[in-house]
């Protein structure tokens, strides 16, 4: 499977037939034939969970983190019951892969990785970045955690554990990052404006709110 061509017994929107699919994309198309062939999935959960990907950015992921920022009782449902929770909001997850959101502190801060692709909360953030799929990430976010923050113009402080959490096909991570100072009278609109999607990944920090004039 994935060495030979691909029969396309059905159309994929937007792919002409000239054009060279990589081996990765041949596998997955395949993975996705048999998959439908054994009755596991059908073309409509195909489709939908596509769309749904591609509807969602970490504009979405945002608007979660800053209610929960916001909210007390809310933080308290989406870190003991991230489905319940995200669904409160209109972001029902899709696929069987379970979602846990992890709260960075003063004393810990998450990082999250996929050591051997690229599993990411697709349903909430949308697709990853290609930063997050590649190699270099992939390796040394494991070996070298607070070398890769760095990177991103974070610093960890000796005094904060580091936990990396691997995510895996059937489990997704979604970071809650630190409120920053100084926002404690801000809407939840302009608390998302300083979620990114490296906070969400645990690469980053929130942003810090722009000085009082």
């Amino acid at each position: 499977m994935g060495t030979g061509e691909h029969d396309h017994d059905h159309d994929h929107p937007g792919m002409e037939e000239d054009i060279e699919l990589s081996d990765r994309a041949k596998r997955v198309l395949a993975m996705e034939e048999l998959l439908i062939e054994k009755g596991m999935i059908g073309r409509d959960d195909v489709r939908r969970l596509v769309d749904v990907t591609e509807s969602r950015s970490p504009a979405d992921g945002a608007r979660v983190v800053a209610r929960a920022w916001a909210d007390p009782d809310y933080k308290h449902r989406l870190l003991d019951s991230p489905a319940g929770a995200l669904a409160e909001l209109g972001y029902p997850l899709i696929g069987d892969a379970r979602l846990v959101v992890l709260e960075n502190t003063d004393r810990v801060h998450h990082l999250v990785v996929c050591t051997l692709c690229s599993c990411y909360p697709a349903s909430l953030l949308g697709l990853p970045p290609d930063w997050y799929k590649s190699f270099a990430y992939r390796s040394r976010a494991v070996v070298d955690p607070r070398g890769v923050i760095r990177e991103f113009d974070m610093e960890v402080g000796d005094d904060v554990e580091v936990r990396v959490m691997d995510s895996t096909a059937d489990l997704r991570y979604l970071v809650l990052p630190r409120r920053p100072d100084g926002t404690a009278h801000m809407s939840e609109k302009q608390l998302a404006e300083l979620v990114t999607r490296d906070s969400m990944i645990g690469v980053a920090a929130a942003k810090e709110p722009e000085p009082a004039v």
